[in-house]
């Protein structure tokens, strides 16, 4: 089930998740342009647990900023098109809609603060981890927690494939979402502890906090579960 687009329309226009997403864009080009030495920057600006918590030391060559600065820095690097295109998606569908919940500003430190503790859940549990973390799948996936809290009744056109036969259907974004939160779930009761691969960690602490946070964030006159909105 992937999301295409979802039938809920904003009040304003989401600079912020607009300039999210580019700077995200941007920050992979230049992983990109480095060629072979882009993945020193990965180890350079990337979360790794063992450094955060100063069980190991970097590479005094590799070193570019304190530990806990790569708890930001780590949210605009990705390791492939895929898991930035996959990010980017999801950010673009969801992300305007909880910014036009909160404003710009408390946006931009609901996504950050998200993102921090995304990293938490993934680091804490493996303190002496020496695996890099990249990518905004935990700020986003705060996002996404906040979403369902907010506009569990909003429509997203979502892409099933059934076989070799792709087909869309319009669900309620409860289910969406819901859908989402038990595949990490599940994903990472199946994954191995500690090891590499897909943050799942990241993704259920980012949706958790998301959830806990979206009431001290939202304007006052949002509402919480409300009904779907029609485009003007």
């Amino acid at each position: 089930m992937i999301p295409l687009h979802d039938d809920n329309p904003t009040r304003i226009v989401p600079y912020v998740t607009y300039a999210l997403i580019i700077s995200c864009v941007l920050v992979f080009l230049w992983q990109l342009s480095l060629g072979r030495a882009g993945q020193n920057a990965v180890f350079s600006l990337g979360m790794i647990p063992a450094v955060l918590f100063d069980i190991q030391q970097l590479n005094p060559q590799l070193v570019t900023v304190p530990a806990w600065v790569t708890l930001f820095t780590s949210m605009f690097l990705h390791g492939g098109w895929l898991h930035l295109l996959g990010n980017m998606l999801y950010l673009w569908i969801f992300g305007n809609n909880v910014e036009d919940a909160m404003g710009h500003g408390r946006f931009i430190i609901f996504y950050l603060l998200c993102g921090v503790l995304a990293a938490l859940a993934q680091a804490v549990p493996y303190p002496a981890s020496p695996i890099p973390m990249v990518g905004a799948s935990g700020a986003i996936s705060g996002v996404l927690g906040a979403y369902l809290l907010l506009y569990p009744h909003a429509r997203v056109l979502v892409l099933i494939p059934l076989g070799f036969i792709l087909t869309t259907w319009r669900v309620k974004a409860g289910w969406v979402l819901g859908f989402w939160f038990l595949l990490q779930l599940f994903s990472t009761m199946a994954s191995k502890s500690g090891g590499g691969g897909v943050a799942f960690g990241a993704h259920l602490g980012g949706f958790i906090a998301g959830m806990a946070l979206i009431s001290l964030f939202k304007y006052r006159t949002i509402r919480l579960f409300a009904p779907a909105r029609s485009k003007r």
